[in-house]
This record gives C-alpha cells, sequence and structure tokens, in this order.
C-alpha cells in the first residue's frame, strides 16, 4: 500500500497517479473512509478510557448503582461504536489496496504497452544466407520439445523438454548463478553502469512453490486470480513467479542496516493459467502454464532503491550481451509498469524466426508499496525504523532465453550454435 501521509496530505495527486495508471479509485470515498474511520477510532478511545476508569473505581470499594448504570451504558455504547469503526475500517481498508504505487517522476505517460518508450537498442540482427526459422521447427527436427505427449498428460500449454535443451536450460542456470554469486563479476558491472551501490553478491535459493494467501495478497501479486492455481481446500496457491516466494520470505522480520542490500538469485518453477491468451503464441514454448525462471530479489534501505533497480536492469543487459543477443530497453509506462511498481523495464530480444523482438526480462521496482503490508522493516544506524524498498527482475525466464539462442544460433542443417559462455557448462562443446 502507499503511506496513508500521501492520501491526507496530496489526495490529488494520488487521483491523478491512479488514473494515469488505468485504475478508477474513488479517492474522494476514500479521504472522507479515512476521515470517519479516525473520528470513530478517537470515540472508541475515549470510551475505554471511561470505561477502564469506571472499572478501577469499582474496584476500589462497592460500586454505587448509578456508576453500575454508566458502566453499562458505556459498554452498550463501545459495542455499538466498535462495531462501527470496524465497518468503516474494513471498507477504508478494501478500497485502499486497490490504491496503485505512485509512479516514478520519469515514468513515461501511456495508456498500455504499446506506450512504452525504446530507451536504447544494442547490438545488431543477425544476417543469414538462409531462411531463419521458429524455435519450435528447430526443436521438433531435433527431437528437444514434446508437446503433444504433454498435451496428453497435463493438457495444452505445456511440454517436455527433452535432450540437449535440457543440458542447456541446466548450463544457462549455473552460469547465471555464477556470475550473481560473484563479488568480482557484480563489481565489474557496476562499475560499467558508473553505480554507486554495493557490489555484494546474490545468494542463490530454490524457494517453496506455493504460497499463502494471505502474503500472495500482501505481495499485491495474487491479482488477477484468474491467472493464478489455486491449491484446492488448502490455503495455497502456486506461485507465478520466484519473486512472489522470494518476497514474502521476510515479512514482520527487522533487518539491521548493516545486512541490506540482501539480494537473493531464485531459480522456480512457476504457474500462470495465461487467462485471456487462447489462441496467442500456442506454438513452441514461449508462453506456457509451467516455466521455469531465475528471479532476481533485493531488500534495500530506502535510500538504496533506485539504484538497486538500475543495478538489476544492468545485469540483465550484460546477461544479454554476454550471450550474443541483439535487444532493445524499454521504459515502461504508466499503463503498463503494473499496480505496486513505481518504475519499470523491459528487455526485447530479437527473434530471426519470428521477425520482431519478444519480450524475455522485465525488472521491477516497488519502493515500500510491498513491505508496508509484509511489515518488513530495517533498523538504521541512528536507531530508526524504517520500512525496507523491494525490487525484482528476471535474471531468465529460461525457456523465452533458449528461445533467443535457438533461433540467434541456429544454422541451415538444425545444429544451434552455442553461445561462448556456456561453452565451459557443456563440456566445451560449441554446438548443439
Amino acid at each position: 500500500m502507499i503511506d496513508i501521509r500521501l492520501l491526507r496530505e496530496n489526495p490529488d495527486l494520488v487521483a491523478q497517479n491512479s488514473k494515469n495508471k488505468g485504475y478508477d479509485i474513488d479517492v474522494n470515498t476514500l479521504v472522507a473512509l479515512d476521515e470517519e474511520r479516525r473520528v470513530l477510532q478517537q470515540q472508541v478511545d475515549e470510551l475505554r478510557e471511561k470505561r477502564n476508569a469506571i472499572s478501577s473505581q469499582m474496584k476500589s470499594g462497592k460500586p454505587d448503582q448509578a456508576l453500575i448504570d454508566e458502566g453499562r451504558q458505556i459498554k452498550s455504547v463501545l459495542i455499538e461504536q466498535e462495531n462501527k469503526l470496524s465497518d468503516v475500517e474494513n471498507r477504508f481498508f478494501d478500497l485502499f489496496k486497490k490504491v496503485p504505487n505512485i509512479a516514478a517522476e520519469d515514468v513515461p505517460y501511456g495508456a498500455s504497452e504499446d506506450e512504452n518508450v525504446v530507451a536504447k537498442t544494442v547490438g545488431e540482427k543477425p544476417e543469414f544466407d538462409f531462411e531463419p526459422r521458429n524455435h519450435f521447427d528447430i526443436a521438433e527436427q531435433r527431437d528437444w520439445i514434446d508437446k503433444e505427449r504433454a498435451a496428453k498428460v497435463s493438457g495444452a500449454r505445456f511440454a517436455y523438454l527433452k535432450g540437449e535443451l535440457v543440458k542447456l536450460q541446466l548450463a544457462i542456470t549455473n552460469y547465471v548463478i555464477d556470475v550473481l554469486s560473484d563479488e568480482d563479476k557484480i563489481k565489474e558491472i557496476v562499475a560499467d553502469a558508473g553505480l554507486d551501490v554495493s557490489v555484494k553478491p546474490f545468494t542463490p535459493i530454490l524457494p517453496p512453490l506455493m504460497i499463502r494467501t494471505e502474503l500472495y495478497d500482501a505481495m499485491d501479486r495474487l491479482e488477477p486470480r484468474d491467472d493464478r492455481y489455486k491449491i484446492e481446500d488448502e490455503d495455497l496457491w502456486l506461485q507465478g513467479s520466484a519473486e512472489h516466494v522470494l518476497g514474502s520470505m521476510h515479512a514482520d522480520e527487522i533487518f539491521e542496516e548493516k545486512q541490506l542490500p540482501l539480494r537473493y538469485i531464485g531459480y522456480a518453477t512457476s504457474f500462470r493459467r495465461e487467462a485471456g491468451t487462447y489462441g496467442k503464441d500456442m506454438e513452441g514454448i514461449l508462453r506456457m502454464h509451467q516455466f521455469d525462471k531465475l528471479e532476481m530479489e533485493s531488500f534495500s534501505v530506502g535510500d538504496d532503491g533506485i539504484n538497486e533497480h538500475l543495478l538489476f536492469v544492468a545485469i540483465q543487459e550484460y546477461l544479454l550481451r554476454s550471450l550474443g543477443l541483439h535487444y532493445e530497453v524499454m521504459q515502461k509506462c504508466t499503463g503498463d509498469i503494473g499496480k505496486p511498481n513505481a518504475r519499470g523495464v523491459d528487455m526485447n530480444v530479437w527473434l530471426p524466426g519470428q521477425g520482431k523482438f519478444r519480450e524475455t526480462h522485465t525488472a521491477d521496482y516497488m519502493t515500500d508499496y510491498q513491505s508496508r503490508r509484509l511489515k518488513t522493516r530495517v533498523r538504521r544506524e541512528s536507531g530508526d525504523l524504517e520500512l525496507v524498498h523491494t525490487n525484482d527482475a528476471t535474471a531468465f525466464a529460461l525457456g523465452r532465453i533458449m528461445i533467443a539462442i535457438i533461433e540467434n544460433g541456429q544454422n541451415a542443417d538444425g545444429v544451434v550454435n552455442i553461445p561462448g559462455v556456456l561453452q565451459p557448462y557443456l563440456g566445451g562443446r560449441e554446438v548443439l
């Protein structure tokens, strides 16, 4: 959630920001409910003080009937006011939770992803002396993907990955973990990006794949629920990306400032219904119900939050450049950054088999929006308690990056060139 003081002090900003992000929030009603609950809270507090005072008088000696009658009346009124307060608070917080995070000042205005801004383009499109093919054509020819049998077992949008593709996925995973857990490599990336940020490496994490409703909602990643998988008769959901279970793991905890930044690189098999995408990208493994991702997550003091975000973007670029891929960096507009995000960046990689750029990465900066409901705080060296700032970003969505490697490294005979940085993880081989 946003800071309630912002709602009270600048409701016009909250209203305009909500509109810019595409959320229809009745801020006037929200402000009125906040005022009503504060008045009721004051009344309830005063009644409780009177009740406690009468209770003390009764304990000091035999109470007279007038005092007993007054105590009963106060108790009756208190119950009524507490019920009113509970109702108003529920209505207020149900609406307040719908208010999106405030977009950073440099986020471009726009209604949808069509209005995202290309910040830069890196590399060149590969040239072929043959007509480049789609990754799925190559993978079927090489017996790397079996969707027909997966459909028999699990339904549409599932796949068996086989043989060389499995080895490639494991190579990519080990490569990313080696890079991100190496302080010298982080130092190199920080220096190249010209950032003033810690060079602390990432801790590899294999997280649980399920998350309780309360924490999923507190992360503000539960909605839209139609896109999530609920475990029947359990208060559990299959997570839709590793950051859902990484960002929530320190709920109700207090860090010491010297512990931050805390950075994780998590590997998880993730699940999404892909509701509303029927008929889109059905060929191959671009848009699946089950997919594997390497996801970065960090917790930092507020002063360092934006630089953590920029570091994550720099890491994404480093990884893409290391694979020799042609990509573009997109600054997401207000209508596309998402409800909990203050700023967002996408990376789109050129896929020659499809003849267009496709999204492979996203980097999200949430400020203290998530940590407010998660109650994840930091004790500063001054002794003050503050909410942490959170960042998450894709290291690699493994299916999508393998698509990029296959389509960009393809040869006419279906053999695929292996990027140099991955060859040591595949026994020194140069092709698949």
